[in-house]
């Protein structure tokens, strides 16, 4: 097994390659996100085994150059007990407990990687106001927001290649210790991997957090049907990871402006339409306007004020991809001005239809 090729990298590939390398693939083989599969969780052990053995320069030396097996368990990024000091010169780091000293082991053994800084970006939420006739055919809105995005300088990686120089961590020896009483532990340096020499620091555009504010102008699709109070979701448009974490999300909240003729009451469609009084008593066919084009209301005779009739499937778009329907109510309206002839049409009306309305 070629570490090299399980985390798909070139045999000559720097530690910024081989740690992107080894984030990706754990995010899609990590036992957690995978509950149960035995062959992910083996291809995740392996993945975690080159990773280990390559970001090690020692232990990377050692397996190019064939004296060290491929997934070789050794502890060379922790803490070792190396003997005791009397001293009263000690140049190394005082420790108030035990559990630092081993702090790095617990992690391992917990499933913790404690080379991987990255931190999930945080979302970001914006508003937009839409007319009735956009939320109901979908429209393409432009949104400019001003964003953590990964640093152009140091492509997000928190550091920069300079010259060659002695690694101010452990002063060139490649090993940082620490002390507990006389007893001197020691690990490789963090900072410089083991070598005493470093070819980077921290970036300056981004301090070393691998991101910097940038404004975009993003072309938003809001989809068909979108009702009142809805939000959008344009997935990794949030701001940056820190250090090659997992981008944020873009929430678009929709706001949906009233129309003077329709109201949305969830997936159905309410209107009002006037009718005369001959349409009313005799009955009509009314050609009615709505968002997706005209219909026709079939108003039966003796229809009265108020009663209201339903069109199906002429509604809103639901979720599920199903539609509501069109709730019309009727209301009578009266001419504005009645001539003589139609006051005695009326009055005929009444004597040959007689009986009180408001009697129950």
């Amino acid at each position: 097994m070629d570490l090299y090729i399980v985390l798909g990298v070139e045999r000559g590939a720097p530690a910024g390659e081989i740690k992107r390398a080894y984030r990706r693939l754990a995010r899609r083989l990590h036992p957690d996100i995978n509950p149960g599969d035995r062959e992910a969780e083996a291809r995740f052990r392996q993945v975690l085994d080159a990773y280990e053995t390559l970001m090690d320069p020692d232990r990377r030396r050692r397996y190019d150059a064939g004296q060290l097996g491929p997934g070789a368990d050794e502890d060379a990024g922790t803490f070792g007990f190396t003997g005791f000091d009397f001293s009263n010169r000690v140049y190394a780091e005082r420790t108030t407990t035990f559990g630092e000293l081993f702090e790095e082991v617990f992690s391992r053994r917990t499933g913790r990687d404690p080379a991987d800084g990255g931190n999930h970006g945080a979302d970001i939420h914006a508003k937009t106001s839409l007319t009735f006739e956009e939320a109901w055919h979908g429209v393409q809105r432009a949104v400019t927001v001003t964003r953590q995005d990964t640093c152009r300088v140091c492509a997000g990686s928190g550091f920069q290649r300079v010259a060659e120089t002695r690694c101010v961590g452990c002063e060139g020896t490649g090993a940082v210790r620490s002390v507990r009483g006389h007893m001197v532990f020691a690990k490789n340096c963090p900072t410089c991997g083991g070598s005493g020499r470093l070819k980077q620091e921290v970036c300056g555009p981004c301090r070393g957090q691998g991101v910097e504010p940038r404004s975009e102008t993003l072309t938003v699709r809001i989809p068909p049907g979108v009702a009142a109070g809805a939000r959008v979701r344009i997935g990794g448009k949030g701001h940056a990871g820190v250090r090659g974490g997992r981008p944020g999300d873009l929430f678009i909240d929709v706001d949906v402006l009233d129309h003077p003729v329709y109201r949305r009451e969830g997936d159905e469609l309410h209107m009002t339409v006037p009718i005369a009084v001959h349409e009313a008593g005799l009955g009509a066919k009314i050609d009615l306007e709505t968002p997706d084009g005209p219909v026709r209301l079939r108003v039966p005779p003796g229809t009265q004020s108020g009663q209201r009739f339903r069109l199906r499937d002429r509604g809103a778009v639901s979720r599920t991809g199903q539609r509501g329907d069109l709730v019309v109510d009727v209301r009578l309206r009266l001419p504005k001005v009645l001539g003589e002839r139609s006051k005695e049409l009326l009055r005929e009306f009444g004597r040959i239809n007689g009986e009180s309305v408001r009697e129950q």
